[in-house]
């Protein structure tokens, strides 16, 4: 009887994590209908405007230095570099890896290099949750995102929108103790979710 209950807890705690970390995603406006064919697509990214958690960024990045140059001078501005370079160096790639992993049965290229591509994805951040993890409690990070298709070098013509919201960030074996490595792991969500979707939606 005790083993029965012990599995059942178990169930329980699985479901609901798997619930909690759900990424929602979801087609707003136009239809995937055009990128059928294609066999590349440019990619852009977008950070204006991003909330980081109650604060607007500029808000964030202000307290933060302070924060930081209050402890040791000049230790906020190196956490600016790092703050702004891992947009280039971790969460782009790793948002391109995954998503390219997932369209790789439509041998479908993203790329931010494929600037002859037909068609681009815009993809826009609007919402960035650092979490956290200070070793006896921790926080996923989260981001939401949205993705707009656009004819190359046309950003006047949207084709169709994407929302995708609460993209989970975290090292499942509690080593992510770093907020650019739980923001990584949230933009390698947003690339498996919307590879999946594009799979099922644009590339069947």
């Amino acid at each position: 009887m005790k083993k029965i209950s012990v599995l059942i807890v178990g169930l329980l705690f699985l479901f609901s994590s798997t619930n909690l970390f759900a990424q929602k995603i979801k087609l707003v406006s136009g239809d995937l209908s055009f990128l059928k064919g294609q066999t590349k697509l440019n990619v852009e990214y977008i950070y204006d405007g991003m909330m980081v958690g109650k604060k607007t960024e500029v808000e964030y990045i202000k307290d933060r230095m302070e924060k930081y140059n209050k402890d040791e001078p000049g230790k906020g501005e190196k956490w600016l570099t790092s703050w702004k370079g891992d947009r280039t160096k971790r969460f782009q790639p790793k948002f391109e890896e995954l998503l390219n992993k997932y369209l790789e049965p439509a041998k479908v290229s993203v790329s931010a290099n494929n600037s002859d591509a037909k068609y681009t994805l815009v993809l826009k951040t609007t919402f960035t949750d650092p979490g956290y993890n200070v070793g006896v409690s921790r926080k996923p990070s989260y981001i939401d995102v949205e993705v707009t298709f656009i004819e190359t070098g046309k950003s006047a013509t949207e084709l169709a929108k994407i929302t995708m919201l609460k993209a989970p960030g975290q090292d499942w074996g509690g080593y992510d103790f770093e907020a650019g490595y739980r923001i990584q792991e949230s933009y390698a969500k947003s690339g498996k979710t919307l590879g999946a979707f594009l799979m099922k939606k644009a590339f069947k």
